[in-house]
């Protein structure tokens, strides 16, 4: 650049000629005419494009793989590591190029454009955003998959999150109704993609076929819905975001919680907390929100089952246990994101933890003793007893072993379970010694634990005397005199 300057100011202000200044500055009259078009700083300018020796040979071979990638699910196209790796697997040595090489030629070969996005913006209360999205979870020591309902305000950016077992349309209302609640209220319109427990079938433009539980839902709490063109998920970019934040930021390291309601309780204190920052936002979004009805909505599927006779019902590829009063009867199953409950006649007569694999029994002790009070036998294989715990798998085979209907000892100690709570009889037979305890022992042992404190009298009533009871009274009445 000092050359350049003092080339320019001796011809343009002193009147040298380029002849002149390429004699003196032993530069070429070319480059002498360069200087003087162009005042800025120097620069090297690629007139042919480099040699590509190490590449002349697999640009082909590249083009032809990504032009094979349009066939292929979106999600599983090529990268350029990968394309670098199956160069080296298939040619091995004849292939020398660099890692570095390959990722240039990929970029210039697809030339992608940038696209470009417009910035979303929403009134306070307008506009909320809801995803499912998956994070792993350790529960008791297990690493398990669990799915995260994620809806976030456009507005204020306040975020709430729940982990459900499954995405299916219970746990799709149950993460509304709680993130409702949550808020205080209910956003004038909800915008999601297009996932299957919402859309039965996507239309032309804008218009889905939406579930009719999900219009349900709508139709309790009055909110709008709106879904994104499918394949576009970055038009609710807001939750998009949202789903990754969480994850990042409360699933990192990966949490270690005996159940899932510790890790919601996470989450919830998590949402909290991010919400605290954003509070003056915030106040101006919940003003805004329209107010939530007196009732909850019933977030459950409903269908009628009928109880076979192992006192089962059918559910979701699972079975399940009901009193065996319903056998052969018609009950109504309710299904919960985690739990079903049955009902006769709007009765719930069993609960059950809900089980979301497949083939799967799950039976409860006392819907099954009455029939064991009857069948006492049955006690010896009976299914619902082999799960019972360890210390009863001892009682069981010390009484039975003891004599021929040493059975019937075993199932009156199970019949105690119509009266006692489980874990008071576990503790009595812990106290007591499983390999010497019987029904009666521990029937007097609760009694005695549950024995009442004396009677405390209300002052009102101490005033007032009972008269002793004589019961030579009764004998005058037999006699017919009367005192």
């Amino acid at each position: 650049m000092v050359d350049k300057e003092f080339i320019r100011k001796r011809h343009f202000v002193d009147g040298w000629s380029i002849h002149e200044l390429s004699k003196k500055c032993k530069i070429s009259r070319q480059s002498v005419r360069k200087m003087l078009e162009d005042v800025e700083v120097p620069k090297y300018r690629l007139t042919k494009p480099r040699p590509r020796r190490a590449m002349e040979r697999w640009i082909p071979v590249i083009e032809a793989w990504i032009q094979e990638e349009e066939h292929f699910p979106k999600k599983q196209h090529y990268v350029s590591s990968r394309i670098y790796e199956r160069l080296q697997e298939e040619y091995g040595e004849e292939f020398t190029a660099a890692e570095s090489t390959v990722r240039y030629w990929v970029r210039r070969i697809r030339n992608r454009p940038k696209e470009a996005f417009v910035p979303l913006a929403a009134d306070a209360g307008e506009l909320a955003e809801a995803d499912f999205g998956r994070v792993v979870v350790r529960i008791k020591g297990k690493e398990t998959d669990v799915h995260m309902f994620v809806i976030r305000l456009r507005n204020s950016g306040v975020i709430f999150a729940h982990a459900f077992s499954t995405e299916k349309i219970e746990a799709f209302l149950e993460g509304h109704r709680l993130a409702f609640e949550w808020f205080g209220g209910v956003p004038h319109d909800v915008r999601y993609d297009n996932p299957k427990t919402a859309v039965t079938k996507i239309l032309a433009g804008p218009m889905r076929d939406e579930h009719s539980l999900l219009s349900s839902l709508r139709a309790h709490y009055l909110f709008d819905s709106d879904f994104c063109r499918p394949g576009e998920p970055h038009e609710k970019g807001g939750v998009e975001h949202g789903v990754g934040f969480v994850r990042r930021h409360v699933c990192v390291p990966v949490p270690d919680v005996p159940d899932l309601a510790t890790f919601n309780a996470m989450l919830l204190a998590w949402c909290e907390k991010e919400r605290n920052k954003r509070w003056t936002k915030w106040e101006q979004e919940r003003s805004a929100l329209r107010p939530l009805p007196v009732h909850p909505h019933l977030c459950v599927t409903t269908r009628p089952v009928v109880v076979n006779k192992l006192c089962l019902v059918s559910f979701d590829h699972n079975r399940y246990s009901v009193p065996s009063i319903y056998v052969g009867k018609t009950l109504t199953l309710r299904s919960h994101a985690e739990e079903i409950e049955l009902l006769d006649r709007g009765r719930v007569v069993a609960t059950h933890i809900r089980c979301h694999e497949r083939k799967q029994t799950f039976l409860q002790l006392e819907h099954y003793l009455p029939v064991l009070a009857y069948k006492p036998h049955a006690a010896t294989h009976a299914a619902v007893v082999r799960q019972l715990p360890e210390v009863y798998q001892r009682i069981r085979v010390r009484m039975t072993n003891s004599r021929p209907d040493g059975y019937k000892d075993f199932v009156a100690i199970l019949l105690l379970h119509q009266t006692f709570a489980a874990k008071d009889i576990l503790n009595a037979i812990s106290e007591i010694g499983p390999d010497v305890v019987t029904a009666e022992q521990i029937r007097k042992h609760l009694f005695q634990s549950e024995a009442s404190p004396a009677m405390q009298v209300p002052d009102e009533l101490k005033m007032y005397r009972l008269a002793r009871q004589n019961p030579a009274r009764y004998d005058s009445l037999v006699k017919g005199v009367i005192h």
